[in-house]
């Protein structure tokens, strides 16, 4: 069956509720994930006080003059830390770069684990310190809230509650806040760019805090582009190609994408803020076996998560 719409599940009723509660939101998002692969959250565990303090100071960042942000950018590690520049990303597949600029915050590891050697450091920018402060505070949230959902999941799929819990431990996870910038002249856009070209996430899992504007379509088995809109105080979560590898294909990573406002609101930005949660680099992403029967046989070459995310950088323009 399709959906016309995104099923909402309150992250509450999951953590504080009874049993009949725990159970009804593993099905419900479970289901959803099989379905559609997306999902609505509500009571997701961010403070609002927090999102607002990301969203002001990454706001103030991107307002910076383009000299200014350059020198926060590395092309060295492959856009995984501060700054990557307009255009630089596009879809897989894509030859025309999306009409965005981003900043990058990655792990923060706090307890001596020797898998900091793998990750490069965070670049903070000096001319907005609350860029650290907040992007610290809202990254760790969603890692906390992703940690619930991917036990959620793990019920679903009849695995141990905890099956993810080492897994994601210090995972490199990203959270990137997005600036799709205002336009003034429409004729200056390229021909095909659109602000995210239809794409599927990378990771496990994508917990996405509300834009400041519409735009964000999911493709349904029918083939047809349903919104996503969830209300100021909810956020949007989906499946990314690595749990649907895990998983055979049960749980789908489903085609999104920004579009374009109308022409004559193409001179209005638009932000947003997501959180990839990835898992750690050695994470074996082989097809779980329960997931694998005679009508659904095995589709994907075993691979760890580290190798599937080389390859991936490689296919949307970030790393060489």
């Amino acid at each position: 069956m399709s959906l016309k719409h995104i099923p909402k599940v309150d992250l509450h009723n999951y953590i504080h509720g009874d049993a009949a509660q725990k159970q009804a939101f593993v099905q419900t998002l479970g289901d959803s994930f099989s379905r559609i692969g997306f999902a609505i959250v509500k009571n997701h565990g961010v403070p609002q006080s927090d999102i607002d303090g990301a969203y002001d100071a990454f706001q103030r960042f991107f307002a910076l003059p383009d000299p200014v942000k350059r020198q926060y950018e590395d092309p060295e590690i492959a856009g995984q830390r501060g700054y990557i520049s307009k255009g630089r990303e596009h879809a897989k597949g894509s030859k025309v770069g999306d009409l965005k600029e981003f900043f990058h915050v990655g792990q923060i590891v706090e307890d001596n684990d020797p898998i900091q050697a793998e990750y490069p450091d965070n670049i903070w920018v000096n001319e907005v310190p609350e860029v650290e402060k907040f992007g610290t505070r809202v990254y760790q949230s969603l890692e906390g809230s992703g940690r619930y959902l991917l036990r959620a999941i793990a019920e679903y799929l009849g695995l141990p509650v905890s099956y993810f819990d080492d897994k994601i431990h210090n995972g490199n996870s990203i959270l990137r806040p997005i600036h799709y910038y205002g336009i003034e002249n429409p004729s200056q856009v390229p021909d095909g760019a659109v602000r995210a070209a239809e794409h599927e996430d990378i990771n496990l899992i994508t917990l996405l805090i509300g834009a400041s504007a519409d735009g964000l379509q999911v493709l349904n088995s029918d083939k047809e582009w349903v919104a996503a809109a969830p209300e100021a105080d909810e956020i949007v979560i989906n499946v990314g190609d690595m749990l649907q590898r895990l998983t055979n294909n049960r749980l789908k990573s489903t085609t999104h994408r920004v579009v374009n406002p109308p022409r004559e609101e193409l001179h209005k930005p638009r932000y947003s803020m997501p959180f990839f949660l990835h898992p750690r680099s050695d994470m074996d992403l082989t097809c779980l076996e329960g997931c694998i029967d005679a009508q659904h046989p095995k589709v994907y070459s075993d691979m760890t998560a580290g190798e599937y995310l080389d390859e991936r950088l490689r296919e949307i323009g970030l790393k060489k």
